[in-house]
């Protein structure tokens, strides 16, 4: 089954506006995905549920769910439906989660040809994907903070490098030209470029390097902004630049390279014959793919030596080059530590809200609410009015704002009142990525080189969890890594319904406010002064010890 696109208008189908929400959400991010009929959403494996079944179990429970009922989910399967009460969540779902020392690919693949699990990304599986706005915003932040830094505050003459144009990397060519950069994109699949072309994304593309290289010399001339997708592979194309003696300013790359089975296509293979060798010899599949990763970080390594400023954007590539003999991939930073951390320790980060009608109208009412009554936040304001002018509707009209403690309630507690006075044509989902402050444990990604060597405890994110679903959320999950991620992460999600009640009001309130203190409280728990800082002026409640 194809061609699933979210419920618009006020039209019930479930039983009240929870599980209609929820509902709409998963139907969402399929009608966002990468591969419907996969059920994939992005990253080459990361699914909406398990199989077709599953999925159909799914919608059909959640269209009969009393309020005091809540569904069980593992790893993208429909489990059972416990009673519990009116303030316990509607879904509680943990996808891909393995014991320890079985936590790796190869049991990953073994466990999911088995039909026993499924890898759900970060947003896919707990239905939180809200197209590649998400992405947009943090890759433009990640550009502007390496502006401050490096670039006199901005990117105008600037040549950012990068791969990868999936449900994740399709987001980089329209955030490096809402910079100011030009961009050039690398990416293996012309039917990618094509879609980022078609939604607006990205503005040429061609499978000729010196065209391509040409355009990116004249738009930096001219410091004009333009984005070229480049059909090819970045493990030809980062070397032949290296030989050359072509250097970018900035350099990264946001491909599937967590996974060496169904994301990286090595150099010297079509996406056809990758296919091939998937079912015929997979080993031989995933030594090719390693390699030809390994020889793009030392690409990427060789651009940092040459004065570029490169980081890992968080698809475990430098993992996986070191395990293909690049001893030193790790010399490259990665986006957090580099750019956003003092952001994280005082829980800004991304912050989510979709319309449930599907009036965009209703995203643009949100939006003037946050310029008249939160302008003091410089990151929340640049960025709502950039999205007006650059982002395009996906699916449900959605925005995304990064808010931290406090901000995050005053928002969703505000819009919860429009919905009761009518101001807003329905309820409005709230929700975030799971790489948040308190969310996430991910040693190469969001936890690399804390303060006291935290790195690795993942106490954190299973704490998020159990407290938000104490906090009354409509939707916890706990999430693991699959693929090439296996063994790496553990994150958590959540989702409230902004439904115009009082009840909204309390989960609203109670679960927003203890996600973002719990985060605040990690940081500080390491030792980051912007934490200590940020308790001491919220009045966030920490035991010393």
């Amino acid at each position: 089954m194809t061609g699933i696109t979210a419920a618009r208008g006020t039209e019930l189908r479930c039983k009240g506006w929870r599980q209609e929400a929820l509902l709409r959400m998963l139907e969402n991010v399929l009608e966002n995905g990468e591969n419907q009929k996969e059920l994939t959403v992005y990253a080459a494996l990361a699914k909406a549920a398990r199989n077709w079944g599953s999925y159909h179990a799914i919608v059909d429970t959640l269209k009969n769910l009393e309020e005091e009922e809540t569904l069980v989910i593992q790893s993208g399967k429909p489990i059972g439906i416990m009673r519990t009460h009116k303030y316990a969540p509607i879904v509680i779902m943990a996808n891909c989660n393995m014991v320890g020392k079985w936590a790796t690919s190869d049991q990953f693949y073994k466990f999911q040809e088995q039909g026993l699990i499924v890898w759900g990304g970060l947003t896919a599986a707990a239905w939180q994907y809200i197209g590649s706005q998400g992405v947009i915003q943090g890759t433009y932040e990640i550009f502007q903070s390496i502006a401050r830094m490096h670039f006199d505050g901005q990117l105008a003459g600037r040549f950012v490098l990068t791969a990868g144009l999936g449900g994740m990397g399709g987001a980089q060519p329209l955030a490096g030209t809402m910079a100011g950069a030009a961009i050039l994109c690398v990416e293996v699949s012309e039917a990618r470029v094509d879609k980022r072309i078609e939604v607006g994304y990205l503005q040429r593309k061609t499978a000729d390097l010196d065209e391509a290289l040409s355009w990116i010399e004249e738009a930096v001339s001219r410091k004009e902004s333009l984005s070229v997708g480049l059909i090819g592979n970045a493990a030809e194309v980062y070397p032949e630049l290296i030989r050359r003696g072509v250097q970018p300013d900035i350099v990264t790359d946001q491909t599937s390279a967590h996974d060496l089975l169904y994301g990286y296509i090595p150099a010297g293979y079509t996406l056809e014959q990758a296919a091939e060798q998937r079912l015929a010899n997979p080993a031989r599949l995933q030594q090719d793919a390693g390699a030809s990763i390994a020889r793009e970080v030392e690409a990427m390594l060789a651009f940092q030596e040459r004065g570029a400023i490169v980081f890992d954007n968080g698809n475990n590539i430098r993992t996986q080059a070191v395990q293909y003999g690049v001893e030193n991939a790790f010399d490259i930073v990665v986006f957090t530590e580099g750019f956003l951390r003092p952001l994280f320790a005082r829980a800004i980060g991304p912050f989510r809200w979709v319309a449930l009608s599907g009036n965009v109208e209703d995203i643009r009412r949100i939006d003037e609410y946050i310029l008249e009554f939160f302008r003091d936040n410089e990151i929340a304001v640049n960025w709502i009015k950039l999205a007006n002018q650059y982002v395009p509707v996906e699916g449900l009209p959605a925005r995304i704002g990064w808010f931290g403690h406090g901000d995050r309630t005053k928002l969703a507690l505000a819009v919860n009142e429009m919905v009761a006075r009518g101001e807003l044509s329905g309820p409005v989902a709230f929700s975030r990525d799971h790489l948040d402050a308190g969310a996430m444990a991910h040693p190469n990604i969001m936890t690399e080189n804390m303060k006291d060597g935290s790195d690795a405890i993942a106490d954190w994110p299973l704490l998020n969890a159990m407290l938000n679903c104490s906090s009354m959320a409509d939707l916890v999950a706990i999430h693991s890594g699959g693929g090439g991620y296996s063994g790496y992460m553990t994150s958590a999600g959540v989702t409230i319904v902004a439904d115009g009640t009082e009840d909204a009001a309390l989960r609203l309130k109670t679960t927003l406010d203890n996600d973002t203190g719990l985060g605040v409280l990690r940081y500080a728990d390491a030792g980051y002064e912007e934490s200590l800082d940020e308790i001491q002026q919220k009045g966030i409640r920490r035991i010393d010890t």
